[in-house]
């Protein structure tokens, strides 16, 4: 699997790197909406979720709906 912070090269350190690869693969993937249960849920912004289905919005995590 290739991080997502490959993108930073050698700056700012293995440990710093390896961690914001994580959180990143976490807050993109497939996550399950409460109303309808289909995997269609994107992040709008900082806290903000919608589910593209059936179009409810609603507050979370910052890297996780729930």
């Amino acid at each position: 699997m290739a991080l997502p912070s490959k993108r930073f090269g050698t700056r700012y350190g293995p440990r710093v790197r390896n961690k914001f690869g994580e959180i990143e693969a976490l807050q993109r993937a497939k996550h399950k909406c409460r109303q309808c249960s289909k995997t269609t849920i994107k992040r709008l912004a900082l806290g903000i979720w919608e589910c593209r289905n059936c179009r409810i919005k609603f507050s979370g995590k910052a890297y996780t709906p729930y």
